[in-house]
This record gives C-alpha cells, structure tokens and sequence, in this order.
C-alpha cells in the first residue's frame, strides 16, 4: 500500500488531487461480477473527539458470504471542505485494507469516483494509491445532473455534468430511489453497475456498503466505551 501524508491545507491538498488524477486507468473493463473477491469500505466518525474508524469487509462475489473483515482506528486530520472528503478518510481506509488476510479483490466504496467535480472522488483516489479496481457507489447525485430512471430494478439513465457521463442513475430494486455509480479506478461503467446489481440482491445498497457500515458503526462504539 502506498502511504498518505496529509496535506498541510486546501491548496496543498488539490494540487494532490491534480497529480494523481492523472494516473487514473480508465481503459480496462474490470473483473467479472460474481467472480472473486469484492470488498466494501466505509468510515465512522466522532467529531467532538477527533475519532475515525475504518471498516474493510471482504465477501466472496458469487456467495455475497463474508471471507474476511478488519477495522482500523485514526485521528480525523483534515477538515471538512466539500470535494476533499477524500483526505479525512483514506488513512483510515488504507490501514484497515492492508489488515486484510486476502487480496480485496474490486473495492467498492460509499461514494464517487469521477463522478465528482475535479474527477477524482474517493473510489478514484484509493484505486489509485492501492493499485486495486474500484467503483463509488453514493447515496445522492452530488451536483450533478440525471433524469429518473425506469421504474424496474436495473433500470438507469447517466448521471450528466455539461453533457458528459460521469456515472450512471441506477435502480437497483424495484421501485425504490436510485443509487449513483461511477468509476473509480480499473473499471468500466458498464461493469461497475453490473457489479453493483449483483451485490444488491436484496436492498437498495451494496450489500459491501451495508456490511461496512454495520462494522465500521460497531467498532466506533467499541473505541469510545
């Protein structure tokens, strides 16, 4: 794993943003999904006492079984500035993904990957520094423009900023709201939301979003007892 040091400020931390954006790989298409390993990562925080937790959850693609977990606790170092999240949470991030006893496989993380105003969200900037594939799968659109998509599970339209594609509205059950996919890092978009489908079965989330949250949640309350 590559190591983060934190930016001393704002301008400091685009300018990273800048160099290592270059260094995205958007030409290959992904592992298959229901093959291997796939990975979901989130993080919790307690602001009043400066505390992240990282979660990292493997399952087995095929089964959606948990094949291993690891947590890892920080220091929240960087303050909040919309389009920097990034900077807060990859720390934590990475040292809870080099705990893992096994490759991670695709990681799928809770929020962008070019779907972001400088192109470069989370998912982007840990395939990057982690050599892995991975695809941002976000609650809401962020700023960016979508019409609804079809009613039906499957069911998408792209997720426009001026005209360009920058992931895709994606319903992944029938009749609920939309989750927004992007690429992140060594995967396509058509096979970020294949992937995506296939992780959630049964709810609205990835079930690597849902397993990652739960863990992360629990491991916050465990830090502060």
């Amino acid at each position: 794993m590559t190591t983060f040091p934190t930016p001393a400020d704002e301008a400091e931390a685009r300018a990273v943003q800048d160099a290592l954006r270059t260094r995205v790989v958007l030409d290959e298409t992904g592992p298959p999904p229901g093959t291997g390993h796939v990975t979901g990562v989130d993080v919790a925080y307690d602001e009043e006492r400066d505390v992240v937790v990282a979660a990292a959850v493997v399952l087995d693609a095929a089964t959606l079984g948990v094949v291993a977990e690891s947590t890892a606790r920080g220091t929240v170092s960087f303050p909040y500035i919309p389009g920097l999240l990034a900077f807060r949470e990859i720390p934590t991030v990475l040292a809870a993904l080099e705990e893992l006893p096994v490759d991670p496989g695709l990681v799928v993380c809770d929020g962008y990957g070019l779907a972001h105003p400088r192109r470069f969200g989370l998912a982007s900037h840990l395939g990057v520094l982690t050599g892995l594939p991975a695809i941002g799968v976000a609650k809401n659109p962020f700023t960016f423009h979508h019409e609804q998509p079809g009613p039906r599970r499957g069911d998408s339209s792209p997720l426009l900023d001026e005209g360009e594609e920058v992931g895709r509205a994606l319903r992944t059950q029938d009749g609920t709201k939309p989750v927004f996919v992007s690429v992140g890092h060594r995967t396509g978009l058509d096979n970020a939301c294949a992937h995506t489908l296939a992780l959630a079965r049964d709810f609205r989330q990835p079930e690597t979003t849902r397993r990652a949250d739960a863990l992360c949640r629990s491991a916050l309350r465990e830090a502060l007892a």
